[in-house]
C-alpha cells in the first residue's frame, strides 16, 4: 500500500535555501522538480535506496542518516562548500564511520560509512572519475530520450566524468540501439555503454516483438564483449508513464542507467583486481 516516503527539511533563509540546492546536487542526489506557490517554494532530490529506522532509547546526534560510500570525500565536499561541522569523523560502535554536518540552522545531518563492506561483498562506487562511456540513444520518442540523455549525462559529471569520457550517438529507434551499443563496446575505447530509448505499446504486436529483440540484443552485446551495458530503454503502456520515468514522478531511468553503469565499471575493476591475487600465489606455489 506505501507507495514512497518523503522526508522535509525547512528553512526560512533564502540564501540557506540556495545553498543546500547546491550542496545536495554537488552530493550527487537525482534532481527532482522545483516548485513554488504564494507561500513558499521548494526542491526535492530522489535517493537510490531510502529506509524507514525505528529506535529506542539511543540518542542520536541527527534524524536524518544519509550513507555514502566515501566518508572522506565527504568530508572534503563539506569543506569546500563551508558548511558547518558538528562532530567530524568518529567511530560509531556499530561498525561504521561518520560525521555530522549542520548544512543550516538547526538542520543536522549524519553522513555514515560501513567500517566493512555488508557480509564481506564487494559493491562497485558511485566515482566515475578517469571512466569512459557510450550512450546510445533512440531518437524515436524524442521527447522522452532527451530527458533520459540529459539524466544520464548528469549523473556521470556530478560523479567526476570528464565531458570528453562521454561519447553520445543517436540512432533512428530502440531496434538499431543493440547493433550500434555492439558497435561502440568492440571499439576497446569505452568502459561501459549506457542504452536509452523509449517504446509505446500501440494497437499491434509491434511493441512485444521490438521491446523483446531490443533487450535480447542489449544483452547478448554485454555478454558478448565484456564490457557492462546498462539498460535504460523505457517499455510503457502510454505516454504518461514515459513521462513520469523520464524526470517526473518515478526519477529519471537515464539517471538510473548512467549510475548504474559506474557502479558495474567500479565493481568489474575491483573484483578483477582481487582476482590476481589468488592467480599469482599459485604461480608462485608451483615454482
Amino acid at each position: 500500500m506505501i507507495k514512497a516516503i518523503t522526508t522535509v527539511r525547512f528553512t526560512k533563509n533564502g540564501a540557506s535555501f540556495d545553498a543546500l540546492v547546491s550542496l545536495f546536487s554537488a552530493l550527487g542526489f537525482e534532481p527532482g522538480e522545483d516548485w513554488k506557490s504564494a507561500k513558499g517554494q521548494g526542491h526535492y532530490f530522489l535517493a537510490p535506496v531510502a529506509k524507514l529506522e525505528l529506535v529506542l532509547k539511543e540518542p542520536l546526534p541527527a534524524d536524518l542518516w544519509i550513507e555514502v560510500t566515501d566518508l572522506d570525500s565527504i568530508l572534503d565536499l563539506l569543506k569546500k562548500h563551508k558548511v558547518k561541522l558538528v562532530c567530524n569523523i568518529y567511530e560509531t560502535g556499530w561498525g561504521s564511520r561518520a560525521l555530522v554536518a549542520e548544512p543550516a540552522k538547526d538542520m543536522k545531518i549524519a553522513f555514515w560509512q560501513p567500517l566493512e563492506p555488508r557480509e564481506g561483498a564487494i559493491e562497485g562506487d558511485l566515482n566515475s572519475h578517469g571512466m569512459r562511456f557510450g550512450i546510445v540513444v533512440s531518437r524515436w520518442n524524442s521527447f522522452i530520450t532527451e530527458r533520459l540523455l540529459q539524466g544520464a549525462i548528469d549523473a556521470l559529471r556530478r560523479t567526476g566524468c570528464r565531458k570528453e569520457d562521454i561519447t553520445t550517438v543517436r540512432v533512428p529507434g530502440a531496434f538499431e540501439i543493440p547493433s550500434q551499443a555492439r558497435t561502440l563496446a568492440e571499439t576497446g575505447k569505452y568502459d561501459a555503454i549506457i542504452t536509452l530509448g523509449c517504446l509505446l505499446r500501440g494497437e499491434t504486436t509491434h511493441y512485444e516483438h521490438i521491446s523483446t529483440e531490443v533487450t535480447r540484443g542489449i544483452g547478448q552485446s554485454a555478454q558478448e564483449t565484456g564490457i557492462p551495458h546498462a539498460y535504460g530503454v523505457l517499455t510503457c503502456e502510454n505516454l504518461e508513464q514515459a513521462l513520469d520515468r523520464a524526470g517526473l514522478k518515478a526519477g529519471n531511468k537515464g539517471f538510473e542507467a548512467a549510475s548504474s553503469a559506474i557502479e558495474m565499471v567500479s565493481l568489474q575493476r575491483k573484483t578483477a583486481a582481487s582476482g590476481q591475487k589468488p592467480i599469482a600465489s599459485k604461480k608462485k606455489a608451483k615454482g
